[in-house]
């Protein structure tokens, strides 16, 4: 964990293991190529249908990458996070931690982009094929699709990879496969078709087929392993990367297989560039830093503002060697929140969790310790145009009106709840304390001789923050202090990476650092976040929130078949979430800090959804060979 915490969390799970339906989409576009035997036959799909898709059945490439770049060279970055150790190239099993990147060996039918919402265009397919209903979907392999290690990828290692991951992979499959897909059948080696469960949402049906990762089912077979096993030899897939080197909790590398069957494919064109990607591991961000001065990597998306305004005065930097910039990035904020475990029965009073989030000092830890670097969060789409606003009416007090009653009455009489600015000029804020500590006496709990608060069994409120970061120690220590100041027994717990992980997968936790990663068009990946069956089954339901009627409300927005009436019920679910107060927001950052070695480029325009480093940046034959002869390389 760094303190920034959000590139590290999207970096790890959206390159390591994919989400199921983490984009919605099942419209096709009006753009569609043809209607045959009462199908719609397209090479996209949208969620919406109401206008043209972005890109044309015959485009020549992504127009934010360059169509011209270079191949070769080497992209090379750091990870550190706790211990940074792994142990497994399977990302799609609960046994072991798998590596960085350990999802780059594999490709799904359908790929979105970054310049696009909602949008997804045939990676492994040809065609895609469906009624209007959207009962079923027919899947056409390209011809040519191989897998790395030579073998035709055929509709029957589609069909094995749904099925596998529907029975054995992780919970967080398990639980959405079957919700969405009833079953699938091999029409010839080419086609397969998915049957839809007419129960389930009709937006998002396409993509739950069309983005599952596709294994090869003989390798697997061979390997005479279950499929539930950590392993170091990875699964075979068909991606433009294959291993190269891994040296278990130190390093991998990746290298650009010769032989990659789509590397001519439009959708690729000026992409996967690098002739190889390496992953260097570090035991902390303080050491992976002084790696990143020393040449040993020469990428880095910079998570401490510490680091930022201080440390990058180092001579590579000032001589031109190294480039420091901030890009401007758009995209929702990550949700990046101390987190409560609502398992457990010192929280399940929302007036605990409102006392313990008061005594967050935000306003301070910014300007004192991130030199005002940072933005607060109050929504869980965060700067989007999703994030609710102002007194409840219109059509979202439609949608929120039937659960009057179940939820909080201010739901429907006040503006969304965020916790109120601190005393920026010190830490503990005396009139945030006098509040907390009035909602904690409400609430049962009142002080003892020690000057610690104990409920009616003469319990104190202990409240542990589990931390896997040096660098965190510096943001958690204050937020302690303040919290025992008004009588909570709070305490700092520093554990190692392993120790973080298999803590949060038994949640055997009070509160620790994660993430709410939002969409723009959510749809049935916020089950896995907040919903009573992701609280049993998801790693991705952290507080372990269930609630029947947020449950309820998760359905209006999966369910909802326009534009309109899904971001009405988003917003009235961001309204309904935050007064739950499941977390303690923390901060974002508005732009990427990125510094990188001078033989690195990228296109003018980089697209609105991702700077793109790993997918369509390329090394500078010229540079790259400027800075070897400086002996830089």
């Amino acid at each position: 964990m760094t303190e920034y915490f959000a590139a590290d969390f999207s970096f790890r799970r959206a390159l390591s293991v994919p989400i199921v339906a983490a984009l919605a989409l099942a419209l096709a576009s009006p753009s569609a190529d043809a209607q045959q035997d009462g199908l719609i036959t397209t090479h996209a799909v949208a969620t919406f249908g109401i206008s043209d898709l972005t890109y044309p059945a015959d485009f020549t490439h992504l127009s934010y990458v360059n169509p011209d770049a270079p191949k070769g060279g080497e992209m090379s970055m750091s990870w550190s996070s706790g211990g940074g150790s792994f142990d497994s190239l399977h990302p799609y099993t609960n046994q072991g931690n798998p590596a960085v990147l350990s999802s780059i060996f594999f490709e799904s039918i359908l790929e979105g982009t970054s310049d696009t919402i909602g949008e997804s265009y045939c990676l492994l397919c040809e065609s895609i094929a469906f009624p209007e209903d959207r009962s079923f979907v027919i899947f056409t392999l390209r011809d040519g699709v191989r897998f790395s290690d030579g073998t035709a990828m055929t509709a029957d290692d589609v069909l094995f990879s749904y099925e596998i991951l529907r029975d054995e992979g992780l919970p967080s499959f398990r639980a959405s496969i079957p919700l969405t897909i009833a079953g699938a059948e091999v029409l010839d080696d080419r086609r397969i078709r998915f049957d839809f469960n007419p129960e389930s949402q009709l937006r998002g049906r396409i993509e739950s087929a069309g983005g599952l990762p596709v294994f090869s089912r003989a390798s697997h077979e061979a390997s005479g392993l279950p499929f539930s096993d950590n392993r170091l030899i990875p699964l075979t897939g068909s991606g433009p990367y294959v291993l190269g080197d891994v040296d278990p909790g130190r390093s991998t590398v990746f290298v650009r297989n010769p032989d990659y069957w789509g590397r001519d494919l439009p959708i690729n064109r000026g992409r996967h560039n690098f002739d190889s990607i390496r992953v260097e591991y570090y035991a902390d961000a303080i050491a992976a830093f002084e790696g990143f001065t020393a040449g040993n990597y020469l990428f880095r998306q910079e998570n401490s503002s510490q680091n930022w305004a201080n440390n990058y005065n180092f001579p590579r930097l000032t001589d031109g060697v190294v480039i420091r910039e901030e890009i401007p990035q758009g995209v929702i904020a990550s949700g990046q929140s101390f987190i409560f475990n609502l398992r457990r029965e010192k929280f399940q009073d929302p007036r605990v969790r409102e006392a313990i989030a008061l005594m967050f000092n935000f306003e301070w830890t910014n300007q004192t310790l991130f030199y005002g670097l940072y933005a607060p969060i109050d929504s869980f789409w965060e700067n989007t145009h999703l994030e609710a606003a102002g007194i409840l009416a219109g059509d979202e007090l439609a949608v929120l009106e039937p659960f009057r009653g179940r939820l909080p009455d201010e739901v429907f009489t006040d503006e969304p709840f965020a916790t109120p600015p601190s005393d920026v000029a010190r830490t503990f804020d005396r009139a945030q304390a006098r509040r907390a500590a009035a909602l904690l006496e409400e609430a049962g709990w009142t002080p003892g001789g020690d000057g610690l608060l104990r409920n009616a069994a003469g319990q104190t409120l202990e409240v542990e923050f589990l931390n896997a970061s040096p660098l965190f120690d510096r943001i958690i220590n204050p937020y302690v202090e303040n919290l025992r100041a008004i009588g909570v027994d709070a305490r700092l717990t520093r554990v190692d990476g392993a120790q973080m992980n298999q803590r949060q997968r038994d949640a055997d936790f009070d509160m620790l650092t994660g993430n709410f990663p939002m969409g723009y068009e959510p749809s049935s990946g916020l089950r896995q976040y907040f919903g009573s069956l992701g609280a049993q089954e998801s790693l991705f339901n952290v507080a372990g929130l269930a609630d029947p009627a947020v449950d309820e409300l998760l359905e209006s927005v999966i369910r909802a078949e326009t534009r309109a009436e899904m971001e009405t019920a988003t917003r009235a679910l961001d309204r309904v979430l935050r007064s739950l107060r499941i977390r303690v927001p923390q901060w974002y950052n508005q732009n990427a800090w990125v510094a990188y070695y001078n033989h690195y480029r990228y296109p003018e325009e980089l697209p609105p959804y991702g700077i793109g480093f790993l997918d369509f940046w390329w090394v500078d034959p010229v540079a790259e060979q400027a800075l070897r002869a400086q002996g830089v390389l």
